[in-house]
């Protein structure tokens, strides 16, 4: 007996909710129906809000994230962006030399920092800089290029110029997004450049993201997961991401 449509959707949804996604050959093949038929459920759904297709298939949302300024994404995951700074800041040690990027989640890591002997830091963040500038044991380097005005941070040749004349043991990074297929991106090309750069010239690079990061992609892609030493974030990433990143050999800390 075939499926009427609100069978079809029901069902769809349901191994959407399942599986993460559903594949329209597959779909078509389980429900005895053409491509065509799929196509148009998948259609149907997503103008409901119900899904994102994405070559051949759908997902439960849409990825592909949107630049927001600094002091609205300082208003969101306030609680978790705090017990990931805190975790981070456990991993400094004595004469550390650290890169700090951009973004919300490194912001607070700063104000995490205290004073260690011999550490030196080196950020794209203006708000960063003028957080450690608050504290004289600190050697801060402010990393020179183009104001970006929506992350409050530098960008451009410049400052991917001054990177390579150091070398450091840590990089603290935020993104905007990770697809553990595609790997971290953030909204902005240049930041992704810019970022590139700091991961060739640091030792061990600790990524800073709040759980809601997972799955989502940005315009920009600054590397892959293979990349990445570290993730710390929160008690919000689901199991599978968790052990799919193990695989990968990435160290996950969760607060």
């Amino acid at each position: 007996m075939s499926l009427n449509i609100i069978e079809r959707h029901k069902l769809i949804l349901g191994k959407l909710a399942q599986n993460g996604y559903v594949n329209v050959n597959e779909l078509s093949e389980d429900f005895g129906v053409s491509v065509v038929t799929i196509r148009k459920d998948l259609k149907l759904l997503e103008e409901r809000n119900l899904l994102f297709r994405s070559h051949g298939r759908a997902i439960p949302a849409n990825p592909y994230i949107k630049e927001n300024h600094v002091s609205e994404k300082e208003k969101i995951h306030i609680k978790e962006k705090n017990l990931i700074a805190a975790a981070a800041a456990q991993t400094l040690n004595q004469f550390d030399s650290i890169i700090i990027a951009s973004g919300t989640s490194v912001i607070e890591f700063a104000r995490h920092i205290k004073p260690i002997e011999g550490l030196t830091v080196l950020t794209a963040s203006l708000n960063t800089a003028l957080i450690l500038a608050e504290n004289p044991n600190i050697d801060i380097i402010q990393l020179g290029g183009m104001v970006r005005r929506s992350s409050s941070s530098v960008v451009g040749p410049i400052g991917e110029k001054m990177l390579a004349e150091f070398t450091f043991t840590k990089l603290f990074l935020g993104v905007d997004g990770i697809d553990l297929d595609y790997g971290l991106t953030t909204t902005n090309a240049m930041e992704a450049s810019l970022n590139k750069q700091m991961i060739a010239v640091a030792q061990k690079i600790i990524v800073l993201t709040d759980s809601s990061k997972f799955g989502k992609k940005g315009f920009g892609r600054i590397c892959g997961i293979e990349d990445v030493d570290q993730i710390i974030t929160d008690s919000g990433i689901d199991e599978k991401t968790k052990k799919r990143l193990a695989e990968l050999g990435v160290d996950v800390t969760i607060v």
